[in-house]
């Protein structure tokens, strides 16, 4: 019995190491960390060893292959330690796309930004015709998990990370769509950000003349990179004159960003062929997805929106540019190599004040200090009673913190859950 190791015991390991013991694998889980006990559960639940709070080096480097949690650094010791020896380290993503049922499709989408709304317009949108349809990878259920649930699905919707997608090889996308790429992650690619774009562009890989590659023309960084590749699948370049886009003054969904998102979404469903009448009818009654420009509450006459899962620059320009008031600004967390210098022209027009909320706010008092008003805060009990003090009738408190929630809070969620149990608290 071959025998298959995953390192990590999240969402993506816990997929994958179900999945490898349903199809008659040994195997054997290990996380640095302590595992959370919903996980366990599943573990013991399905009889597979683990360990958690360290790796057992002897256990992991026996094994035949190595299913990589994205979280997982590619320094951290025990994986230096397995290319040494020459083991396979493939992503859950890699791994679970050997089970796909024969004739399903994949519909892959990743960026900097915009991945889970697309994902989602495009789940609804299937959803809306009645197609047999799972939506997974990072967001919701791994894709290891469902394929592993004897899922028999025509379409598998995924969003990717670009760490996922470090780890994947033989993988084919059957459309993958591409919406930016913009500075983000660069710690974990050296901080150059032609590392991190060539990570994106794995999506296209394995790639033939029948599936189709969709990508936001306008990206620079999409069209310098595109020089390296040789691409024969078929492509569908989008921007915002693109003429697949109808008139969406009604739609939940507002912005730009938002616009391009459904561009994208459209096109995809073009491709596939499908009907795009539904898949029109579907975008328009879309509702925002949670932490990302979703509107939180009043209070005072200020209204507050909860964008926690603007975790880099570009994300916060989109917020600002939806927004059509003056804007009190929550930035801070832990800084992953922003350019805050993007933002300066928001300055004059829009944002009247900064409220900084971090365990360490020197970075954007750095970038924005003689520029506007910083104020420092420490807790979002603190960051909210700032607000509510320095924003006045008419204007938009919005926290979009341009940075990982890591510092002050155990995810984003948490970050955004918190903000608008703040607001609600408040509001009485």
């Amino acid at each position: 019995m071959e025998k298959i190791v995953v390192l990590g015991a999240g969402e993506s390991g816990v997929g994958a190491a179900v999945l490898a013991k349903k199809n008659g694998f040994e195997v054997f889980v290990s996380d640095f960390s302590a595992i959370k006990d919903n996980y366990k559960q599943i573990l013991k639940e399905n009889s597979i060893p683990f360990e958690e709070g360290g790796h057992t080096a002897e256990k992991i480097l026996q094994a035949k292959e190595i299913i990589k949690s994205p979280g997982i650094k590619e320094n951290a010791p025990i994986v230096e330690k397995a290319r040494e020896k020459n083991i396979p380290i493939i992503s859950e993503i890699e791994f679970a796309f050997k089970f796909l049922p024969k004739n399903a499709k994949t519909i892959c989408v990743t960026g900097s930004n915009g991945k889970t709304t697309t994902t989602e317009l495009i789940y609804s949108m299937l959803k809306k015709m009645g197609k047999p349809s799972e939506m997974c990878g990072n967001i919701g259920k791994s894709f290891a998990m469902t394929l592993s649930e004897s899922s028999k699905a025509e379409y598998y919707v995924l969003e990717l990370s670009s760490f996922q997608l470090d780890g994947m090889y033989d993988f084919r996308a059957d459309v993958a769509i591409l919406l930016n790429i913009t500075p983000d992650h660069l710690d974990r690619y050296d901080w150059k950000l032609e590392n991190y774009a060539a990570s994106k562009f794995r999506i296209t890989q394995n790639q033939n003349i029948s599936d189709a590659f969709i990508y936001f023309s306008d990206d620079k960084n999409i069209e310098k990179e595109m020089k390296k590749h040789t691409l024969k699948q078929k492509l569908y370049p989008f921007n915002l004159s693109s003429d697949i886009l109808k008139n969406f003054a009604d739609c939940k969904l507002k912005g730009i960003h938002n616009f391009l998102n459904i561009t994208a979404a459209l096109l995809a469903i073009k491709h596939l062929g499908l009907d795009l009448n539904l898949a029109t009818k579907a975008a328009e009654e879309f509702s925002p997805v949670e932490h990302r420009i979703e509107p939180s509450g009043m209070i005072n006459g200020v209204e507050y929106i909860n964008d926690s899962k603007a975790t880099n620059v570009d994300a916060v320009w989109y917020a600002l540019e939806a927004i059509k008031t003056k804007v009190v600004l929550i930035l801070g967390g832990v800084d992953k190599g922003n350019d805050y210098s993007q933002l300066y022209p928001f300055l004059k027009e829009k944002v009247t004040a900064i409220v900084a909320m971090g365990k360490d706010n020197s970075l954007i008092h750095k970038a924005f200090d003689n520029r506007i008003e910083v104020f420092d805060t420490s807790s979002m009990d603190s960051c909210l009673e700032m607000c509510i003090k320095i924003a006045k009738p008419g204007e938009t408190v919005l926290l979009s913190p341009a940075c990982a929630s890591f510092d002050l809070f155990t995810c984003y969620e948490d970050r955004g859950e918190q903000f608008k149990a703040g607001v609600s608290k408040r509001m009485k």
